[in-house]
């Protein structure tokens, strides 16, 4: 008895763990997209310019292995990140800032009504 469930308690921690690096990979990866956007222009723009400089020295493969560290910089400090938030510990939902993850959101402010002022101090 003691068996199986030791085997089942391995295999919801392994989900748990999948789990919460996917969804911390897709944070991660919605928030460098979103909030992120003026950086990736930039970087493209220094890509750009990294691709001609090193079009002279290495003129058949210069854009691609730009392209490539570009890419692979930004998958790597994805994956990277959610894999150091995942082994840390430090779960989504336990966020504060990440409330809209769990669909608990927490409102600003709290909805008036133009009828309220006439109905509001009325008692059922």
């Amino acid at each position: 008895m003691e068996l199986t469930t030791q085997k089942t308690s391995r295999r919801v921690h392994f989900l748990v763990l999948a789990k919460t690096f996917s969804v911390w990979s897709l944070t991660l990866l919605v928030s460098l997209l979103v909030i992120g956007f003026p950086f990736i222009v930039l970087m493209a723009l220094f890509g750009a310019f990294l691709s001609m400089i090193l079009h002279t020295l290495l003129p058949m493969s210069s854009v691609l292995l730009v392209a490539g560290l570009l890419v692979g910089g930004h998958l790597l400090a994805i994956f990277g990140g959610a894999g150091f938030l995942t082994f840390k510990g430090i779960h989504p939902e336990n966020v504060r800032w990440l409330s809209w993850l769990n669909g608990k959101a927490e409102p600003n402010h709290n909805s008036v009504y133009a009828f309220c002022p006439l109905t509001c101090s009325l008692v059922q």
